[in-house]
């Protein structure tokens, strides 16, 4: 039996690339039993449609797929906002005694369900994300993901040196305990699992050879971590690791780069990591408001365009100050003008969808609106704020309008979450 019902309103979607476009100023856009049935302009869509489809109208709106997060870390909500550090002192003061609260299950289940109702507030409705070393963090955040029939997927950190003694694991640990995640989580409904070293300091060559043979028995599980995000960062990793030709190399050696292999930050990779990132189909999350906040330094986004490297959008939280994906374009843009380079509008909303999905190597179910794609997407408001309307009202273009409502928007604009087809129930809903 069909569950036909459509959306019409101003709607935007990318096909291929950021140059590759589909706009309807009058779209309708048709969900069947969860997923895209078509999409294209009101008029002509209308007529096909049987009489008795619901058609929800979405006047002064523009309808966009859902975002999406390459980087983030749950656990850290109660860190965000934090006062004065780069990230070495970041992860002592901050981010290991928040993440030492999750051995237990009952306070990761309460800080998954936030930080859930924080994604969907915001328009993300899919996340590559970090647990703790805690397995149950894994299981807390895959079981709320599950209840809400949400496109996640998450780790458990893998962290074997230079850590509190309460957050580390062992090789074998480590291994054991993401062999048995992945058994019980990955591809389970529209969850999947992410292979997750923290970052290379605080795993050992013998960790990482674990994490290698992890993603050689299961070839189709991700893989996420640090590289380069900071100066002190990186002249630490050559000491760790002095027989490696570079920071990147480390995960190299070990065979961690591949398509579904995102490497969080970027900011001081010299040329020939770049190189070797674009020739394995590697991924790069761009986490500028983390990067401003923390003071790691300004990423090279040109230089990730000239080599081909698949680059999506990250919140970082709590590096990060926002869960809103919105507000992080806004910091992306500001970046890039830093370094004489324009972000336009359109590249910047691809990154956020298609080239999000494509840098998670999941573009073949989400990402943009293509017939059968799962159909989770966002309700833009134009007139969420009156300072947006007074703007937006004055626009003359889909390219002045989108750049303007870019950079003026966050969580007010969200005005609904879909998640396949179905609004999402959050905290704005509740």
């Amino acid at each position: 039996m069909k569950d036909l019902m459509a959306h019409r309103g101003e709607i935007i979607h990318f096909l291929t690339n950021d140059k590759d476009c589909e706009y309807f100023e009058d779209g309708l856009l048709v969900i069947e039993n969860g997923h895209i049935h078509s999409v294209g302009n009101a008029e002509i869509l209308l007529k096909r449609l049987p009489e008795d489809t619901k058609i929800t109208e979405h006047p002064n709106c523009l309808i966009t797929p859902g975002f999406i997060d390459t980087h983030v870390h749950y656990p850290q909500c109660e860190i965000i906002a934090s006062y004065g550090k780069q990230l070495l002192e970041w992860l002592e003061t901050y981010t290991f005694p928040a993440e030492q609260k999750f051995d237990d299950p009952e306070y990761a289940a309460k800080i998954a369900s936030f930080f859930l109702d924080q994604l969907l507030t915001n328009g993300t409705t899919t996340a590559l994300v970090f647990g703790t070393v805690h397995p149950q963090s894994v299981d807390a955040f895959f079981t709320e993901a599950q209840q809400r029939n949400l496109r996640m997927i998450c780790g458990k950190v893998m962290m074997d040196r230079n850590a509190p003694a309460a957050l580390l694991d062992t090789p074998e640990t480590s291994y054991n305990e993401s062999k048995a995640l992945i058994e019980k989580w990955h591809n389970k409904d529209r969850l999947r699992y992410a292979v997750t070293p923290r970052f290379a300091p605080t795993s050992s060559p013998e960790q990482l050879e674990q994490a290698g043979r992890l993603l050689q028995e299961y070839p189709d599980v991700h893989f996420q971590t640090h590289i380069s995000e900071n100066k002190q960062e990186c002249e630490w990793v050559a000491k760790l690791f002095p027989e490696r030709k570079n920071y990147l190399d480390v995960y190299d050696h070990h065979h961690l780069l591949g398509k579904r292999s995102v490497f969080a930050h970027g900011i001081h990779l010299e040329e020939c990591e770049w190189q070797r990132l674009a020739e394995t189909d590697s991924s790069i999350a761009f986490c500028p408001a983390s990067n401003l906040f923390i003071g790691s330094g300004l990423f090279n986004l040109h230089k990730a365009n000239h080599y081909g490297v698949k680059t999506g959008l990250g919140t970082d939280v709590a590096g990060g100050d926002s869960f809103s994906i919105l507000k992080t374009i806004n910091e992306a843009y500001k970046i890039q003008q830093l370094q004489g380079n324009s972000l336009s509008a359109f590249e910047s909303l691809y990154m956020a969808t298609l080239g999000g999905a494509k840098a998670l190597d999941l573009h073949d179910k989400i990402g943009n609106f293509e017939k059968g794609k799962e159909a989770d997407f966002v309700v833009l408001d134009y007139h969420a704020t009156d300072l947006m309307k007074f703007k937006l009202d004055q626009c003359d273009s889909i390219e002045e309008r989108l750049f303007s409502l870019l950079m003026l928007a966050d969580d007010r604009a969200i005005k609904n979450t879909f998640i396949m087809g179905r609004e999402a129930k959050n905290a704005k809903s509740k």
